[in-house]
């Protein structure tokens, strides 16, 4: 059976591994063409050991603009020979991945109507195409063909043609968005066989083409199923001419990356952790097996979807299911996935959380590409790279002959901000030591872990603490430091010397705006639920959350699937508000729901005591009272800044505060802050 780290054949190349870096939209564009950011950042992935990478997908003519800085491919050619080669000397196989939106782009960049096979209207904007007509279909075949030519002049071994999702290809194989009458419409696969034909006419034979293709649109009313997209594979890859058509030269596929989405279940192709890893798996072995037995021709099969984990990864491939595996997520999370493999260090791979924080970037606010556990991804030209004492392959702790050889360091605070400060210190030589209050290190990121679709997070938290370990950071839990801890070190007073401080001490529930008799409803932080669920008081349990983010909706998830019944409030006009960022927005609300929770919108909580809780409407002002026995703020928190505060005149520099002690944020700025203070050091 193969390994991730075998060989792959892709029709006339070889890739040294089988890991696969897929598509993906990183905003790391300068204008509309590939720059100096993507170059740094795909070859950061290639030096880790990635054996394909398929570059960020670039629209195939002027019609499509999908976003801001969404690569157009007539202005990539200097950018993608740049890519291929930064990758060139680590053999990565590189591909250029070209499509066009369709009906799911936008006009708001480009000021000119969507095309589209019918007039179908796009689900988030409600805007609706243009009919495209012989000419629009001709124009768009013929800027496949040029792109691809383009991206093969520059270098890269060969494209992947998008029919998954965001794809006008798809849209034309799909009877939810292809009604037409015409003969793209009778015949719903001829525009995919002419865009394929069109491209192998136009790069020939010694180039990879790779189709990625939606196998199940989660519409069976009218989408591509699992059950007819074996069928739809062998006819798209079969290598047949169009109809014997002329201008249709045969369309050999080399590569076949298996995803699944459609106009109405965007968010499904990308979930996060509440949906479970390796969703394809099943769906990529029936296409893989149908294939095999009707294409005359070797055709690599790769499956995607959500899969992070080494162990996942091998069994898809021993199992058959396919023959490489798509790890995008998990090689932002850790460039160095492949490498680590390789060198036989697999705990040693930094975890992807699945949580789509800050790698989703197709929404208003235009964020680059990074990642929560890693926050150098995206930002490789202006970050600097780890240091040298994380290097792979490194399995024992540091020499104590090196510990301390740059200084030393104390970090008061476990949470992930203290831990990568460690960490990263640590890795430089300084001698580190951390003091946490409570008896295990983690902080929020391991408790909210609890949280459904969240548990990731505890691995994230053993992986920061297993290399704080490995590196020689002394961790002493149960330890309450205070003013006198941070002065006493930074004097060298009994030998406890310590040149810098990190003070990474977290966070504390905020100000309750709303009055509160605590005598009759207990209220509760969001934290008391998570370290025991069943201490929360009998009866129906409201939860406040005004700020619409995991946090508020998860502990209203845990608490219905105990049994409890639960109320979630919100100001918003939908629960959850902030969960659109990450794809989360619509399954959340539908797991609520499910789950039998009363949401309360457009609802200020006003007081709470005997009488239950008052909700006033925002607009109405119209005042309603709920009973419950207990409440869940899960509300706007305050730093935990007590200490900061008592030793902040011990000089300049000497003491660095990080994380939700500054502000309180998230988990991506924690570890950004921790990673910045262990830097800085030097």
């Amino acid at each position: 059976m193969p390994s991730l780290l075998d060989p792959l054949t892709i029709g006339p190349v070889t890739a040294p591994n089988r890991i696969v870096f897929g598509p993906h939209e990183t905003n790391l564009g300068r204008g509309r063409s590939i720059s100096e950011r993507h170059v740094a950042y795909y070859g950061r992935r290639a030096a880790g050991g990635a054996g394909v990478i398929v570059v960020e997908e670039a629209s195939v003519h002027p019609s499509d603009w999908p976003m801001e800085r969404a690569p157009l491919a007539s202005e990539c050619g200097p950018g993608w020979s740049a890519v291929v080669d930064a990758c060139a000397p680590h053999g990565t196989v590189v591909l250029a991945a070209i499509g066009h939106s369709g009906g799911q782009g936008t006009s708001h960049w480009s000021q000119r109507e969507l095309w589209a096979p019918s007039r179908v209207p796009e689900v988030n904007t409600r805007e609706v195409p243009k009919w495209m007509e012989s000419d629009d279909i001709a124009a768009v075949i013929d800027g496949f063909a040029a792109a691809a030519g383009l991206a093969v002049d520059a270098g890269c071994a060969g494209v992947e043609i998008n029919a998954g999702q965001f794809s006008l290809v798809r849209q034309f194989l799909s009877g939810l968005t292809n009604q037409r009458d015409d003969e793209w419409g009778r015949d719903r696969g001829r525009f995919a066989r002419r865009v394929l034909a069109a491209v192998r006419s136009r790069i020939g034979p010694d180039a990879v083409v790779a189709l990625r293709l939606s196998c199940d649109e989660l519409a069976p009313w009218a989408g591509i199923t699992p059950e007819a997209a074996p069928g739809v594979a062998v006819e798209l890859i079969s290598g047949g001419s169009d109809d014997g058509a002329p201008e249709a030269a045969p369309a050999r596929v080399d590569l076949l990356t298996v995803v699944r989405g459609s106009i109405f279940s965007i968010g499904a192709t990308r979930p996060d952790g509440h949906t479970p890893p390796g969703f394809n798996i099943d769906l990529a072995a029936a296409v893989r097996a149908a294939v095999r037995d009707a294409v005359d021709h070797p055709v690599a099969v790769v499956v995607q979807g959500s899969i992070v984990d080494i162990g996942q990864a091998q069994a898809a491939l021993t199992g058959g299911a396919a023959d490489a595996v798509e790890m995008t997520r998990a090689q932002i999370a850790d460039a160095e996935l492949a490498s680590k493999l390789g060198a036989g260090v697999p705990e040693r791979i930094r975890p992807c959380v699945l949580c789509n924080q800050t790698c989703q970037v197709r929404d208003n606010r235009n964020p680059i590409v990074t990642c929560v556990v890693d926050p150098r991804s995206g930002h490789e030209t202006e970050d600097p790279p780890e240091p040298v004492g994380v290097a792979i392959g490194q399995r024992s702790e540091r020499r104590g002959g090196d510990r301390g050889r740059r200084g030393s360091l104390l970090v008061v605070g476990g949470g992930v901000a203290g831990l990568e400060a460690a960490r990263v210190a640590a890795a430089s030589g300084h001698d580190v030591t951390v003091l946490e209050r409570s008896e295990r290190v983690g902080g929020a990121a391991r408790s909210t872990a609890r949280l459904p679709g969240r548990d990731r997070f505890a691995l994230f938290a053993d992986w920061l603490e297993a290399e704080c370990v490995r590196s020689g950071v002394r961790i002493r839990t149960g330890v309450h430091a205070e003013a006198s801890t941070v002065v006493d070190s930074l004097a060298g007073v009994d030998g406890a010397s310590a040149h810098h401080v990190v003070l990474a001490t977290g966070s504390r529930p905020g100000r309750r705006d709303v009055d509160v008799d605590d005598d009759a409803v207990t209220v509760l932080d969001p934290a008391d639920v998570l370290a025991d669920p069943a201490a929360v008081p009998a009866g129906a349990v409201m939860v406040w959350d005004p700020i619409g983010g995991p946090l508020g909706v998860g502990v209203a998830e845990l608490l219905a699937a105990a049994g409890r019944d639960v109320h979630i409030a919100t100001p918003d006009q939908i629960v959850g508000n902030e969960l659109a960022r990450a794809g989360d927005l619509g399954p959340a609300n539908a797991r609520l729901a499910q789950a039998g929770v009363t949401m309360h919108r457009r609802s200020v909580l006003r007081t709470v005591g005997a009488e239950g809780v008052s909700l006033e409407d925002r607009f109405s002002g119209q005042v309603a009272r709920h009973d419950v026995g207990s409440v869940v703020d899960a509300g706007h928190r305050l730093p935990e800044d007590d200490l900061a505060n008592e030793v902040a005149g011990l000089g300049p520099g000497r003491v660095v505060v990080v994380g939700d002690a500054v502000a309180p944020r998230t988990v991506a700025e924690a570890v950004l802050e921790g990673r910045r203070a262990g830097v800085e050091l030097d």
